[in-house]
This record gives structure tokens, sequence and C-alpha cells, in this order.
């Protein structure tokens, strides 16, 4: 898979998170938001040269280690895909279940991250 069809993944989840909160879904919503964020991720990685894990761990520790620590992201970019993963896993695998307005949160925060790859590695 390559970087313009990780992004476009990563597109259609968002989309997917902002029906799925419309509907009341908040766990839904939120499992949506990161993979939106995590395809993001591996777009970025992919497109500017860098491999990306085989594992969601991997994955993540590359955009952490390449595109955060030491630029070009600023380290809000870390953060977000990081609070995503926490609310993801709650949602996915805690009994109980995320608060909508926590799931709205992260719907934003995940179309400001993807946004924010799609602007800075993607080219038109």
């Amino acid at each position: 898979m390559n970087a313009n069809d990780l992004m476009a993944k990563a597109l259609q989840a968002a989309a997917s998170a902002k029906i799925l909160l419309r509907t009341g879904d908040a766990d839904g919503a939120c499992n949506r938001a990161y993979y939106a964020i995590f395809d993001a991720a591996r777009a970025a990685l992919l497109a500017s040269g860098h491999a990306v894990g085989k594992t969601h761990r991997g994955v993540l520790n590359a955009f952490s280690d390449h595109l955060v620590r030491n630029g070009p992201l600023p380290k809000e970019m870390g953060r977000l895909r990081k609070q995503a993963e926490t609310r993801r896993y709650v949602a996915d695998y805690e009994g109980d279940p995320v608060e909508l307005s926590d799931a709205q949160e992260m719907v934003g925060q995940a179309e400001t991250f993807v946004a924010a790859m799609h602007a800075q590695f993607m080219r038109q």
C-alpha cells in the first residue's frame, strides 16, 4: 500500500467516525477516529521516506521517532496520536463506554491530525 492509498483510508475512517458520532456510537466513533490517525501517520511515514513498522506499536514509535521528536511535526501531533491510542483502547477493550463528549473531541482531533498530515506530506 502506498502513501496515497493510506491517506485515502485515513480520510474514509475520519468520515466514518463522524457518521458514527451522529448516530450516538461514541465507542465506534473513537475506533474509526483512531484508525484515521493511524493510517494518516502511516501515510506520513511512507511519504517522508521512512519505513512503516509491522505492528501498531512499531508504526506509532516510528512516527514519534522520525516525524515528531526532532521535527518536522510539532509535539502536539504526537500528543493527539497518543491520546487517540488511549481512547481507542478504552473504547475497544474496557468495559465502560466512552463519553459522547470525549468522542466528539477525538473525532475533531482526528480531522485536525489527518488534515495536518495531508498538508505536510501529500503531494497534490
